[in-house]
C-alpha cells in the first residue's frame, strides 16, 4: 500500500488491477469435481498447472532440470490405478516422463532413494501456503478499495493466459502488464525500472571471523560528512589511481574515505570531498535493465496457444481433463 500511494503520488493512477489468486483447496484436491468453472473454456487447467508450477519450483522433480518446457507427470501412474489428485501430480521434463512411463515411482528411482523420498514427501506436502494466500487476499482487496480508484480482479491463470497469448518472456514486470483484461501490449521491450528491498542497515556491530569472534566493529553513528550507507552518490575523482566518475551506492568510513558499489564492482578508498549526493537510502535499491523481443519466446508459446484454441471450442459440460504437456 506504500507504493500504492508512491505511484498516485507521482502518476495519474487511473485504476487498479490485481492477480486476486484463489485456490479452491477441493477442488485443487480433486481437479475431476463436477462444475470446476476453471477447468471451462480458455482457461482450462491453468489454476491447477500454475499451482503445480509453484508448488515444485518449476523444474523437474526426477532431474531438477530448469528452463525446459515441463510436462504433468502421474506419481502413481493412471493405468495403475493413479487419480488426477494434485497430491498425485508432479513436474517432469520429456526424457523423465517418457523413461518413467507407467513404471511404478519405486522402481523407476530404486537406484535415487534421497529423490525418491524427496518427491514422496513433497507431493503430500499440506496446503498452508495456498491457504495463506487465500486468508490475506481480501485484506489486501479491502485496502485497495478505500483508494477510490477502480479496481479489477483477476486470477493467476488469466495472467498466464494473458502472457501465453501476448507472446512475452516470464518476468514480474510483463506479468504485472498482462493482470486482467487485456487487449495488447506494446512497447514491452522497452527499458525498465527494477525496485529490489535491502533494508536500512542491520542492528549487528560487529563482524564475526570463520571461528565466530568479533573481527572490527561498525560505526554507531549513521553519517559520516552527510552521507550514509546506502545513499546513491556521484563521485568525481579528478586525479590518481581511481581517476573518473562512478555512480552507485556508498558505503561510509569514519576516516571519510568511502566505497562505492557500481554495477561493474566496487571501488574502494573514494574520499567523501569527491562525493555528490544524488537520493538518500530509503530501503530500495534502483536499477534498469532494457529487454529486447525474441522470436524464440514466440515459438515456445505456440503449443499452449494451441491448446488454449482447443479448449474455448469446447461446449459446456463435464470439466476437461489436465492437459499432461505445457511450456515451463
Amino acid at each position: 500500500m506504500g507504493w500504492v500511494r508512491r505511484y498516485r503520488r507521482l502518476a495519474p493512477v487511473a485504476a487498479v488491477s490485481v492477480e486476486h489468486v484463489r485456490f479452491d483447496l477441493q477442488k485443487v484436491e480433486h481437479p475431476a469435481i463436477q462444475g470446476v468453472e476453471y477447468q471451462q473454456g480458455s482457461l482450462a487447467g491453468y489454476e491447477v498447472r500454475e499451482y503445480l508450477l509453484e508448488k515444485w519450483g518449476r523444474r523437474c522433480a526426477y532431474c531438477g532440470a530448469t528452463n525446459v518446457p515441463l510436462q504433468i507427470d502421474h506419481i502413481c501412474p493412471q493405468a495403475r490405478g493413479g487419480s488426477n489428485s494434485v497430491s498425485n501430480l508432479t513436474l517432469a521434463c520429456r526424457p523423465c516422463n517418457e523413461a518413467k512411463g507407467a513404471t511404478p515411482i519405486q522402481e523407476f528411482l530404486h537406484e535415487k532413494p534421497e529423490v525418491l523420498g524427496r518427491v514422496l514427501a513433497q507431493a503430500k506436502s499440506p496446503l498452508a501456503a495456498a491457504a495463506a494466500v487465500n486468508t490475506t487476499r481480501w485484506a489486501l482487496v479491502e485496502h485497495l478499495r478505500r483508494c477510490g480508484l477502480p479496481l479489477e480482479l483477476s486470477s493467476g491463470g488469466r495472467t498466464k493466459w494473458n502472457r501465453a497469448r501476448l507472446a512475452v518472456p516470464k518476468e514480474h514486470s510483463l506479468d504485472a502488464a498482462c493482470v486482467g483484461e487485456v487487449a495488447a501490449l506494446h512497447g514491452w521491450h522497452t527499458c525498465v525500472l527494477y525496485i529490489g528491498c535491502r533494508g536500512r542497515g542491520s542492528y549487528q556491530r560487529t563482524r564475526l571471523t570463520a571461528a565466530g569472534f568479533p573481527c572490527g566493529y561498525l560505526l554507531r553513528q549513521k553519517r559520516v560528512r552527510g552521507f550514509q550507507t546506502g545513499d546513491m552518490v556521484k563521485a568525481v575523482v579528478p586525479c590518481g589511481k581511481k581517476k573518473g566518475e562512478y555512480v552507485g551506492r556508498v558505503a561510509i568510513r569514519a576516516t571519510g574515505s568511502f566505497n562505492i558499489q557500481t554495477p561493474t564492482g566496487v571501488v574502494q578508498g573514494i574520499s567523501w570531498k569527491h562525493c555528490l549526493l544524488l537520493s538518500r537510502a530509503d530501503g530500495h535499491a534502483y536499477s534498469t535493465k532494457g529487454r529486447a523481443a525474441t522470436a524464440e519466446y514466440a515459438q515456445q508459446a505456440q503449443p499452449l496457444l494451441a491448446a488454449s484454441a482447443s479448449s474455448a471450442r469446447l461446449k459446456p459440460g463435464p470439466p476437461t481433463e489436465v492437459p499432461d504437456e505445457y511450456p515451463g
